[in-house]
């Protein structure tokens, strides 16, 4: 009878214990694959009721936080000219992350495979078969390779997520009807209602700064009046471009109504703010936009970083007074306090 090692090095030659190592082995495969099982029913669970391509990213990253730690989600679909990205770092590691991940997404087309940053960011890449042109990025801590169980976890993930996201672009169009200003594309009322508690409860959480910017352009009705409501709508939507090419992707950019616009900065104080802040004063001030050769249009800021223990009602009110302000001492200039 020929001797047989076991899982425990040891050499049997009873057929009994054979069996009974066998056995063994079984259960543990099938321990793991309960565990794998049952960590997907938890992630079906978390995306059942998230109908936002936004809120499924985020939803997918804080899943997978305490298995595989990662600085960064990022999402893109190239065929609808969309990206969503999720990051959990803050200070300068964010701002590396995300740039590093606004690089891999400009690339031509996004393949699997992975990536290292200069500095030495690793990130990870897969596409969607299911999702044209679509794929997920993942950036993980500096110095840091997933593993072998890692990628498989992940692998067996985006079976998923990808059913999620398939879901979510074909509601997207709804989506974006209901949570975008018609007129200039920017988000509406309600995104900022709906958002805004969420980002002040993570705010607390990792203790990170967060500063709102209010705007209200000066001089607006001048231009309405002058040179009728069609160029007020197209100075509106100049504006929010010009709004929305200087903000960063994470930051959540409102058109709040008529010429009332709002930027909320995540990770972000009232110094950092205000360079911001001085850029879209600047960026209104350059279109050059006249309702006659003494009125031009501009824009007055307010900057309000959030302080502790103070509510949203108290913080958009201080907000709004800092704005009086700028709009007192001038107009199309910034206030901070």
């Amino acid at each position: 009878m020929s001797a047989t090692t076991n899982e425990t090095g040891f050499l049997s030659s009873r057929p009994e214990l054979v069996e009974i190592d066998k056995v063994l082995f079984e259960l543990d495969i099938l321990k793991r694959q309960s565990q794998r099982l049952d960590l997907m029913n938890q992630l079906h669970g978390r995306m059942a009721g998230v109908l936002s391509i936004t809120g499924m990213i985020e939803a997918y990253s804080i899943w997978l936080m305490p298995l595989v730690e990662h600085e960064l989600i990022g999402y893109s679909n190239a065929a609808r000219n969309k990206k969503h990205l999720f990051c959990s770092g803050h200070g300068p590691s964010r701002r590396k992350a995300i740039a590093f991940a606004e690089e891999l997404i400009q690339q031509e087309k996004l393949t699997d495979g992975e990536c290292v940053s200069n500095d030495g960011h690793f990130a990870h890449k897969w596409l969607f078969e299911a999702i044209d042109d679509a794929g997920i990025l993942l950036i993980l801590k500096e110095g840091r390779q997933l593993a072998t169980d890692e990628l498989n976890l992940i692998n067996d993930s985006l079976d998923v997520l990808a059913d999620s996201l398939q879901r979510g672009l074909q509601y997207e169009d709804l989506f974006e009807r209901a949570s975008n200003d018609p007129l200039t594309g920017l988000y509406n009322r309600r995104v900022f209602e709906d958002r805004i508690n969420g980002m002040i409860e993570s705010s607390r959480r990792y203790n990170r700064p967060l500063t709102i910017i209010t705007m209200d352009l000066d001089r607006f009705k001048q231009i309405n009046d002058n040179l009728g409501h069609q160029a007020g709508d197209e100075v509106l939507k100049m504006v929010a471009r010009e709004f929305k090419s200087a903000v960063r992707s994470t930051d959540l950019l409102v058109r709040m109504g008529g010429d009332e616009f709002l930027a909320v900065l995540e990770d972000t104080d009232k110094k950092n703010a205000r360079y911001l802040a001085e850029r879209l004063c600047a960026a209104v001030d350059g279109l050059n936009v006249y309702a006659d050769k003494n009125t031009k249009l501009g824009v007055s800021i307010g900057l309000a970083e959030l302080q502790d223990g103070e509510s949203l009602n108290v913080w958009l009110e201080r907000a709004d007074d800092i704005l009086y302000h700028a709009k007192a001492e001038g107009r199309s200039r910034v206030a901070i306090k």
